[in-house]
């Protein structure tokens, strides 16, 4: 006579991921809330007062010149209208006469962050070494 001893086999138990994947999310959010994506002290920004005294020729050279970007995407120099190519070969120039030329950016409220950023490469491609950006707040 044989015996045969028959063994019930117990359910193997799943491995859930879905608290895995909650910690995931936590900590991502935790990252997300913490994080610093953007210095803002990469860019100088120049107050309205002292761009203002920088502009004023003490020496009879201005040692300030104001670039700004319309809301078209257009730069402006003392008025004029100037395309990249031509803004870069008139700082080029102006930076012959006066290595120490400082430019102030003000963009439009209204311009385009791609508008800034090609105004940015003109401005570093001609040389200009001292770009700093101006933004105008409303006065309480």
């Amino acid at each position: 006579m044989s015996f045969q001893v028959i063994r019930r086999s117990e359910p193997r138990q799943l491995i859930s991921l879905v608290p895995m994947i909650d910690v995931m999310l936590i900590l991502l959010v935790f990252f997300m809330v913490t994080s610093t994506y953007l210095n803002l002290d990469m860019i100088p920004v120049v107050e309205r007062a002292e761009a203002e005294t920088a502009a004023a020729p003490s020496s009879g050279q201005a040692t300030t010149l104001l670039v700004r970007i319309g809301a078209d995407g257009q730069t402006y120099v003392q008025g004029q209208a100037l395309a990249l190519p031509d803004l870069g070969a008139q700082i080029q120039g102006r930076l012959a006469d006066n290595p120490l030329l400082s430019i102030v950016l003000l963009p439009s409220t209204r311009a385009r962050t791609q508008d800034l950023v090609s105004t940015m490469d003109a401005l570093t491609q001609a040389g200009a070494a001292r770009v700093r950006l101006m933004r105008l707040e409303a006065e309480p």
